[in-house]
């Protein structure tokens, strides 16, 4: 799909019918309360949309139709074939409608339209229909066992999910979890990030239009005290799913043990390296891909390569190239397609990366912020020991650590309480793959930036989460019950004659 002109999304935007209610039971709603809250776009401040403020009683109400959704098998028990046509369609829905989702997320979050036209909203649907197509091709299996017994291993959708979805990636991270949710047979309720709702909503309409049962999926707008601890508390919950913060994933552990503990997957933060040895090949691909790691998505991204550890004898070298390659990073009008850097989410989130800023000592290149736009920064740090290389900034700030070993290296890539994903670039191929087994993340790349793509299981170590993965056929584990199913075969005859 071709990039449109600044005038031509703009007039796309100022045409869009927005959705304001909640989706529950195949419809749009009010909350029960008759409360709303502002969502607002990023990039102006202004308000788009007055969107209900969902609370308990919108919860108790959505969780009694999914569950009778499920329990009746309008979709659990549908026919693996028939489940996989219907997402098909949701996704074929999904393509002719791509670009005013695109906009539509441009304008909630504050996202590129660049990014939003030729990364989120591709795989998004991408995502949706590479599930769809496992649905029929995940196979049971039958033990070895006596001639007198068979055991059958099978997998039942695990019922009722709640999922939580950050405010970085709104459509990608939907996708990446109502896709193998609903291709296992779950009904399930997605409680949005309460920054970026609209996505989430249009996608749910557009589900009911492609033929998902009502009742099987509700979006349930709100915030995190009102929606999403209720979720996490409620004893007809089989499940939550979370990405977001650490600090909040936790509280889901609580919910659990204080309700009916329901089972939880948890993706949360990361403070990722990058390893850049002496032995490093082509500085500047190498440069570009480390930049592209720290400032895509404005750094709102829990992969992000925020820490950068460089070889001593290259680090003069690389920086001048890093420099360089951040210049093409233009800030700007989040519905200019030239415009690499958007607006930050909120103005508490700008607030809080400003923060970090003012901490930086040794700033080389950037450093700016205004009116809810960060500009590429580039921070020399003296160690590992500084804030901003202890803790996640979720901006567009990449901290340089230099260091003068392989060892050295490994040793403060893995001084974090993260471990989500890693980058080592050199051109040693025994290093590479020692490195890759000794870094402690989830996923490590090797002279790239990246996350692997929908095959590749997604998620990572220690504080970044666990209980499961995201993406590949992994993902689908989560929202299944594995059940042993022991036939007796032996003939009434011999078992008496025993």
């Amino acid at each position: 799909m071709s990039l449109l002109t600044r005038d031509e999304y703009a007039a796309i935007a100022a045409g869009l019918t927005l959705p304001t209610g909640a989706f529950i039971d195949g419809g749009y709603r009010p909350a029960i309360s008759g409360k709303t809250f502002a969502t607002v776009n990023p990039a102006t401040g202004e308000t788009l949309a007055e969107v209900a403020a969902c609370g308990v009683e919108d919860v108790d109400f959505a969780v009694t139709k999914v569950r009778e959704a499920y329990q009746d098998g309008r979709w659990s028990r549908l026919h693996p074939s028939a489940r996989k046509e219907v997402l098909i369609r949701l996704a074929k829905l999904m393509t002719r409608n791509a670009r005013e989702l695109a906009v539509l997320e441009s304008l909630d979050s504050g996202k590129t339209i660049y990014d939003c036209e030729t990364v989120d909203v591709p795989e998004t649907i991408h995502c949706l229909k590479w599930h769809a197509e496992a649905i029929d091709k995940i196979y049971d299996h039958v033990s070895p066992a006596s001639d007198d017994h068979i055991a059958m291993i099978v997998r039942e959708p695990i019922g009722v999910v709640g999922l939580v979805l950050p405010w970085n990636f709104p459509l990608l991270m939907l996708a990446w979890k109502i896709g193998p949710a609903l291709a296992a047979g779950c009904s399930v309720i997605v409680k949005p990030a309460e920054e970026t709702s609209l996505t989430a909503l249009r996608v749910a309409e557009l589900a009911h239009e492609a033929g998902l049962p009502r009742g099987v999926l509700s979006v349930l707008p709100g915030s995190g005290p009102e929606v999403g601890e209720p979720l996490g508390r409620h004893m007809d919950v089989d499940m939550v799913s979370f990405t977001g913060s650490t600090v909040t994933g936790k509280r889901f552990l609580g919910y659990s043990a204080e309700s009916n503990a329901k089972e939880i997957v948890l993706e949360m933060g990361g403070k990722n390296p990058a390893i850049v040895m002496d032995d490093a090949e082509n500085l500047d691909r190498v440069a570009a891909h480390v930049v592209q790691g720290a400032f895509w998505n404005m750094g709102e991204n829990c992969s992000a390569t925020s820490r950068l550890i460089v070889h001593r004898d290259v680090k003069e070298p690389l920086m001048s190239r890093i420099e360089a390659h951040a210049r093409e990073w233009v800030v700007g009008d989040p519905l200019d397609p030239k415009t690499r850097v958007g607006a930050l989410v909120s103005e508490g989130h700008f607030a809080k990366v400003c923060g970090y800023l003012d901490q930086a000592e040794n700033v080389v290149f950037g450093g700016t912020a205004e009116k809810g736009f960060v500009a590429p920064t580039v921070v020399m740090l003296p160690g590992n020991d500084h804030p901003l290389a202890r803790e996640e900034i979720f901006g567009p700030v990449l901290s340089v650590i230099e260091v003068s070993s392989f060892d050295e290296a490994i040793s403060v890539a893995n001084d974090t309480d993260y471990g989500l994903c890693a980058a080592l670039f050199t051109a040693n191929a025994k290093r590479a793959i020692r490195g890759a087994r000794m870094l402690r993340a989830g996923t490590v790349t090797v002279n790239s930036f990246g996350e692997g793509d929908i095959s590749t299981p997604f998620g990572g170590y220690r504080q970044s989460g666990f209980g499961g993965r995201d993406n590949g056929l992994h993902a689908h584990d989560q929202y299944t019950q594995v059940k042993t199913i022991w036939l007796d075969l032996a003939d009434d005859a011999d078992e008496a004659v025993d």
